[in-house]
């Protein structure tokens, strides 16, 4: 059985439904398997399988406690109608590479995959492990999580879901999306502050055992959605074990032969989702690690530091808008050899300095790592460059990713073939598209949507159509030092 402990050292081990239902370790740390199960067959074995079996395969490796049936009906509920690709994921060609195009799930972004799942291995956790709490998962977002958490909660039995974002730090349409919010259990408030504030305003609230106390005295505890919840990561690893396949199954690879994965990268947790699939059996070369302005991966890549010390931007690929990437943590743990005290050391450092520099073993491990960033005037040429030439439109964040490959080639001369995360559609950031190909400009963020699609002939996704009708439910704005008031607001 794969069992998860924390990464900074703590000897308590959890099994995954456990895991999961707890969400951050006592010791403040994260979860992680104590060892990297491997695939049991050849990847040339999944050829002709569709997602849903493909994700079985994967899940089951990491999820050994949860029964196969309930892991099955887990999946089929997951990764049904309510995405609008029957692929799930499809594999397209653009360009030079190939973009896994992750958004074609009810919210429009990467967030689906694992957070269309995560309510159905939290409450299967639940029954299983006999737990009778009522589940408060407390949630920040930089602009994509939080409705795709709040979609997969909405109304689940058992559970209230909470999601913070930052005011004015997100896109017209991320906003709009997460207010218009439907749900008894819905709770959604703005912060006055960026996307870093929100996630250490949480993570105080994880950490402040009086609190957990006042909620179990109600029947109730905390529980996450962010990426920080190990029911959070493990499903992401599985598509790129699916993009993987369809190199083979197109021909592009054979069996054995790597590939390598382009990541637009803010909380770490998608780029790691790629190194654990490598580390259960897919042959990926390179990891390249795309940032925005807020370039603190580039850096840390390039260094071994760690400096949060720096002015903080807002971009027009606002969910990568982050300085403390959350799923670091987990990589340095495994390539500090699972040393939890070195990991607790570097954490607190970051939190007391605002920096932390890594040793020479954790150095050597990032090796597979190349880091790279795309201004805004890069990210908007990237836009328009790849419509102009190849008809294929990406979002701002995608094109950071394309931005930092063709960077990667050029000083590298690697021309093995490379998955690109494509991580939202580009109409969630329709203004910021629409003026990369050209289009005039609109007095309304919805209306750049109608004049994209008008350019274009791009299909609109379902969840975005009409969003600017919708009532606004949630008006509520908090300082960021206000968190556990508005917590405790929402729970009376």
């Amino acid at each position: 059985m794969i069992k998860y402990k924390s990464t900074r050292g703590s000897l308590q081990e959890k099994n995954g439904a456990q895991a999961i239902i707890k969400g951050i370790a006592e010791d403040k740390g994260l979860y992680v398997p104590q060892r990297f199960p491997q695939l049991p067959c050849a990847l040339s074995e999944l050829i002709g399988s569709d997602y849903r079996q493909v994700a079985f395969r994967v899940l089951g490796l990491f999820l050994t406690d949860y029964p196969q049936e309930d892991l099955k009906r887990c999946i089929d509920s997951a990764y049904d109608s309510k995405f609008e690709a029957p692929e799930i994921a499809p594999l397209v060609k653009g360009g030079d590479a190939y973009f896994l195009e992750l958004y074609h799930g009810r919210t429009a972004a990467f967030k689906d995959m694992a957070l269309s799942i995560l309510p159905y291995l939290l409450t299967t956790a639940m029954k299983n492990e006999k737990e009778e709490s009522r589940i408060v998962i407390l949630t920040a977002t930089s602009g994509d999580t939080g409705k795709a958490a709040l979609e997969g909660f909405a109304d689940v039995p058992g559970t209230e879901i909470i999601v913070f974002y930052p005011n004015e730090g997100v896109s017209q349409v991320q906003e709009r999306q997460m207010v218009t919010q439907e749900g008894k259990n819905t709770h959604v408030y703005a912060i006055r502050g960026n996307f870093d504030d929100a996630q250490t305003g949480v993570k105080q609230i994880f950490n402040d055992q009086a609190y957990a106390e006042e909620l179990a005295a109600k029947g109730m505890k905390l529980s996450s959605a962010n990426s920080i919840n190990i029911g959070r990561l493990v499903p992401q690893v599985a598509y790129y074990v699916w993009a993987y396949v369809k190199l083979l199954e197109k021909g592009v690879l054979k069996e054995g032969e790597p590939m390598n994965v382009v990541v637009p990268t803010g909380n770490f947790g998608n780029i790691l989702a790629a190194w654990y699939a490598k580390q259960i059996g897919v042959p990926v070369d390179r990891f390249i690690c795309a940032s925005n302005e807020n370039k603190v991966l580039t850096d840390f890549i390039n260094t071994g530091v760690y400096d949060i010390r720096r002015e903080f931007h807002l971009t027009n690929s606002p969910s990568m808008d982050i300085l403390i990437s959350s799923n670091l943590e987990r990589l340095l743990y495994h390539l500090s050899g699972n040393d939890g005290a070195e990991i607790a050391s570097l954490m607190a450092s970051l939190e007391k300095e605002k920096r932390y520099e890594v040793n020479e073993k954790i150095r050597a491990g990032l090796a597979s790592f190349y880091g790279g960033f795309a201004t805004e005037a890069e990210t908007k040429k990237a836009i328009g460059d790849m419509y102009r030439e190849n008809g294929y439109l990406m979002d701002t964040h995608t094109a950071v990713a394309y931005k930092v490959y063709e960077d990667y080639r050029k000083e590298s001369g690697d021309e093995t073939p490379a998955v690109i995360a494509s991580t939202a559609s580009a109409y969630k950031f329709a203004d910021s598209v629409a003026e990369a190909i050209g289009l005039p400009e609109f007095a309304d963020g919805f209306a750049y949507i109608s004049a994209l699609n008008a350019k274009t002939g791009v299909r609109v996704p379902r969840g975005l159509a009409g969003l600017e009708h919708k009532k606004v439910l949630h008006t509520g704005v908090y300082d960021k030092e206000e968190l556990l008031d508005a917590v405790r607001n929402a729970l009376q």
